[in-house]
């Protein structure tokens, strides 16, 4: 991507305008808003600086044996693991009850991931991907954003049927043994393997120059600001970071304006599905979350005078920017939550279903890697 010339000033301040417009609107209605959407500015920002994808990083694993960012993301997950067992163990904090990403272990979440694997090959990003790369300036991602919302509100139509196939209730580590041996052993398991893997990684070490504002940051710096801001959503939000859960909603509200009648339908009439639809997007904690992220990545890629958006976009790229959307949104709803919500904030709450969703989900990645040559998709970057 080419680099402009100059520093593109209506753009930041345009940015800086919505940013501070959106801020002090959630802060006259609730401090607790405001301040989920400046955590979801700051992920914006570390995601894009840090180029810290995960969808990237399983696809030169498995094309390159390419483990750097692999070791990055186990000690992310260690890092975090141990910083939420103590608040998960109270499970309340400054009078908040707290929770953390448990979910069932199933057929149906076991699917969804694999088909979530698929899906962020064809895509190009998973679910913070989509939203940092459309934020730094991707129209494809915006693409892929759309699909992923009709492919989550699609399944949300049918997970009847999926709810009928076999299902375990959630098995969560920290419940099952002592949060402080279950985390401890998964930390210090997850730090074992990404020392050993270093052993086996033969990209050459990284060598950049860094600077705070144009970036690029080391991933280290991802392995230590992820588990931070992930630590502040749980206590402003009383549960991890999430992501896809509002891609669906917003999709449900645009079938509903649309005429879509959803008050008979099973999931949209249980209350939490309710509610939602029937509220503001920004009393939303998923949804001001997502808009600060795509806010900040774009402030981000504007301040490192990398936003140039490529406009022309082969068929072929568009096609499979549909398919893996639809299949990442799809695939997102049954296995409750993508690499963020389901993987990441899944395995740091010490829940089975975390690690089963990884294993799907790279099962899944195994085919889309192979799938993407058929759409003119290069599997070198």
């Amino acid at each position: 991507m080419s680099q402009p010339d100059s520093p593109q000033v209506l753009p930041i301040l345009l940015t800086a305008a919505i940013s501070i417009a959106l801020s002090v609107h959630l802060a006259l209605a609730d401090g607790r808003m405001a301040a989920l959407f400046i955590v979801g500015l700051l992920l914006g920002i570390t995601l894009y600086h840090c180029s810290f994808g995960f969808t990237s990083a399983y696809r030169r694993l498995l094309v390159n044996g390419e483990l750097r960012a692999i070791r990055a993301q186990l000690l992310m997950l260690a890092v975090t693991t141990l910083a939420f067992a103590p608040l998960l163990a109270l499970g309340e904090a400054f009078g908040r009850p707290l929770s953390g990403a448990i979910a069932p272990v199933g057929v149906a979440m076991f699917c969804g991931a694999f088909l979530f694997g698929i899906g962020m090959q064809l895509g190009g990003g998973c679910g913070s991907g989509t939203l940092y790369a459309m934020g730094g300036g991707s129209p494809r991602m915006l693409v892929v954003l759309l699909a992923f919302c009709a492919g989550g509100f699609w399944a949300s139509l049918n997970l009847g049927a999926w709810q009928s196939l076999p299902e375990w209730p959630p098995l969560v580590l920290g419940d099952r043994f002592g949060w402080g041996m279950a985390a401890g052993a998964q930390a210090l398991l997850l730090i074992t393997a990404a020392w050993t893997l270093r052993c086996y990684d033969t990209a050459p070490p990284a060598r950049q120059s860094c600077h705070l504002w144009r970036g690029p940051w080391p991933l280290l710096a991802a392995v230590v600001l992820l588990p931070l801001l992930n630590l502040a959503t749980l206590l402003l939000a009383g549960h991890p970071w999430t992501i896809t859960w509002a891609f669906t909603l917003w999709a449900a509200k645009a079938a509903a304006l649309m005429g879509w009648n959803l008050t008979d339908d099973p999931f949209w009439s249980a209350p939490f599905q309710y509610d939602a639809l029937h509220r503001g997007i920004l009393s939303d904690v998923t949804s001001v979350m997502d808009i600060g992220l795509v806010l900040g990545a774009a402030s981000a890629a504007l301040l490192a005078r990398r936003f140039a958006p490529m406009w022309r976009i082969q068929p072929r790229s568009l096609a499979a920017a549909i398919l893996g959307g639809l299949a990442m949104g799809y695939g997102a709803r049954l296995a409750y939550g993508c690499n963020i919500g389901a993987f990441f904030s899944g395995v740091a709450s010490t829940s089975l279903h975390g690690w089963l969703w990884i294993i799907a989900a790279l099962i899944g990645s195994w085919i889309g890697v192979r799938l993407r040559p058929l759409f003119g998709l290069a599997n070198d970057s």
